[in-house]
């Protein structure tokens, strides 16, 4: 009977980890829209005044949003995000597209209000 009870607990001790991994990989792998509208605020002046070039936190924020966002699901929502949020935040189309190159980061989805975000 002990037996059965210590490979009862083991199993269920193993189960509760891989849960607590996959809870953990899931909260790791996003970033919510807000979060990541709040993270780009060092690029307002860029974005949406006569910044010529975004600042070295700017280009932070960018490149820790793009490694946030590693899945389909999470690029897609950002991108829904960021076609809602751009146009109420003043921001400039055209500085938006330019600014992954002019920080010097490859993003997979190219940034463009006449993107469909569900490609």
């Amino acid at each position: 009977m002990e037996k059965k009870f210590m490979g009862l607990s083991w199993s269920l001790g193993a189960l509760g980890l891989i849960m607590i991994l996959f809870v953990k990989s899931k909260s790791v792998d996003a970033i919510s829209c807000q979060d990541a509208l709040t993270a780009l605020m060092p690029c307002k002046p860029y974005l949406t005044a006569g910044a010529p070039t975004p600042t070295p936190s700017c280009c932070q924020a960018v490149a820790t949003i793009n490694a946030a966002a590693t899945t389909t699901l999470a690029r897609r929502e950002l991108c829904r995000c960021f076609e809602k949020a751009g146009p109420a935040l003043g921001v400039i189309p055209d500085k938006a597209k330019l600014l992954p190159q002019k920080c010097g980061i490859s993003v997979p989805v190219p940034i463009d209000p006449k993107i469909n975000c569900d490609t």
